[in-house]
């Protein structure tokens, strides 16, 4: 309790984000946003998900041909959209490409069964300069999987736009070594003295950018029907409510616009798959802390 106070005292931010927290999770009785969407039980071939993006910008940037809806998601971050959709089902008809380790590091909480789980953020899917898994090489495992796997639907889990922000170092400034969090946001919440809200908005709309590129190459090949959208969006200093303290990133249980109004383009088709469901097949397991060391480039804790 004393260790809390201190905690509160020297970053009264996280006392007012548990505040604002307990009121959308209605005092923790909620482990994901009830609101939104499940999102296999909606129909489509190939999910195309683009971790961390707003609705505002994608519509702003985006240039791929389709029908553009707004959804509510399931998650304020990318834990909770995975548990609000996939604990406890039977997902054998689906292959999960990810660039995203955090499935992998709660698979005990989450027991979904997929047919198959591809780490492309394993061994060289992994791009050490820019610390992500970069969307040309996503676009790339994902085009494999639609060659191996014609009969499964595809769930494609993109990095981007979520930090970090590939060919921009926003965080050269020291961080203060007496706290153990340092990710942009919340050195950025904290007030610490690192890029500007617009340096850091350029840098999030270039990932996303980069990101539309290689999934336009992706939907040049693959078959079937299309959804591109995302499981989360990202704060940029909004206030947040009940409390109406300014917020970065996307912290969990916080189920403001910006953080819960994701995209939904359904892309044109011209044909459908023939989905079925079979055994699972195994996936190939790594080391602990590998999964901790890219969570951890990738802001999380």
């Amino acid at each position: 309790m004393i260790g809390k106070i201190s905690t509160a005292i020297k970053e009264p931010f996280k006392a007012y984000r548990e505040i604002n927290r307990c009121y959308h999770q209605r005092l923790g009785r909620r482990m994901f946003n009830t609101a939104g969407i499940d999102v296999f039980n909606q129909d489509w071939d190939n999910l195309i998900l683009l971790d961390a993006c707003r609705y505002d910008i994608f519509e702003e940037t985006n240039s791929i041909s389709g029908q553009l809806q707004k959804k509510e998601s399931r998650g304020a971050m990318t834990r909770e959209f995975l548990r609000g959709n996939l604990i406890d089902k039977d997902l054998t008809d689906v292959v999960y490409v990810t660039a995203n380790p955090m499935l992998y590091r709660d698979s005990s909480e989450i027991s979904v069964e997929f047919h198959n789980v591809i780490n492309v953020w394993q061994d060289d899917g992994w791009d050490e300069t820019e610390s992500t898994v970069l969307p040309e090489t996503m676009t790339q495992h994902a085009i494999q999987a639609d060659r191996k796997y014609p009969n499964k639907r595809l769930f494609i889990h993109y990095l981007q736009p979520h930090y970090p922000f590939i060919g921009h170092d926003l965080t050269s400034a020291i961080p203060d070594p007496a706290v153990t969090e340092n990710d942009i946001w919340t050195r950025k919440v904290r007030g610490d003295d690192v890029a500007t809200k617009e340096e850091i908005w350029s840098a999030y709309q270039n990932n996303l950018e980069l990101a539309l590129e290689s999934v336009k190459e992706l939907l040049d090949v693959i078959e079937g029907k299309c959804i591109v959208t995302s499981d989360h969006g990202n704060l940029f200093d909004e206030r947040v409510w009940p409390l109406p303290n300014r917020e970065w990133g996307h912290p969990n249980g916080i189920y403001v616009s910006q953080l819960v109004d994701v995209p939904w383009l359904e892309v044109p088709f011209d044909s459908r798959k023939s989905i079925k469901a079979e055994k699972s097949e195994s996936t190939t397991i790594t080391e602990e802390s590998k999964v901790i060391d890219r969570l951890e480039q990738l802001g999380y804790k």
